[in-house]
């Protein structure tokens, strides 16, 4: 009768123990993923302010005409000081108005012709033009993950999210200038 007792509450301990183990490490398993979605808009940010500081310098580079430098350094200053709520209304309106500097007939011939490192400041565009839709993608990638997570029963049953914010997906348009 002891015996039976014992063996019923060490069984008992035992399916606890193994509970807690599972829920720590859904808690433990979410905590990383949120941290990789933070650490993939930090990539993100910093690419999406490369490619302004690269658009930027093209602009003030004297090596296109002053309607595109002028177009083309309104949409990169947007891009740097736009708020949250626009940030990706600006990043695409960015993305179009390289698209569309690019799109001149020659622009490429021209811009590098002129031999006072327009070659260099075409190569870095281009470079973190593709940087930002990799860093975009990856961030997407992270945040939907995280929300397959956070959808989970157990997740939503026990605060095991804790007071963090879901994380939004960052939807732009950013296609790389045809270079």
């Amino acid at each position: 009768m002891l015996y039976d007792w014992i063996i019923d509450v060490l069984f008992w301990v035992a399916v606890v123990f193994l509970v807690g183990v599972y829920v720590s490490w859904r808690a433990t398993r979410l905590d990383r993923l949120h941290v990789r979605v933070e650490t993939a808009r930090a990539a993100l940010d910093a690419a999406l302010v490369r490619r302004a500081a690269a658009a930027l310098e093209l602009a003030a580079s004297r090596l296109l005409d002053p309607a595109a430098s002028l177009v083309l350094a309104t949409a990169a200053h947007e891009a740097r000081t736009a708020d949250a709520d626009n940030r990706e209304f600006a990043e695409s309106d960015l993305s179009r108005a390289l698209r569309a500097v690019a799109d001149q007939p020659d622009f490429a011939g021209t811009v590098a012709g002129e031999g006072s490192g327009g070659t260099d400041v075409l190569e870095e565009l281009s470079s973190s033009a593709v940087k930002v839709a990799y860093a975009r993608r990856f961030y997407n990638d992270a945040v939907a993950q995280a929300r397959a997570a956070r959808r989970k029963p157990l997740i939503r049953v026990l605060p095991l999210a804790g007071r963090a914010a879901l994380p939004d997906f960052f939807e732009i348009d950013d296609d790389p200038p045809g270079i």
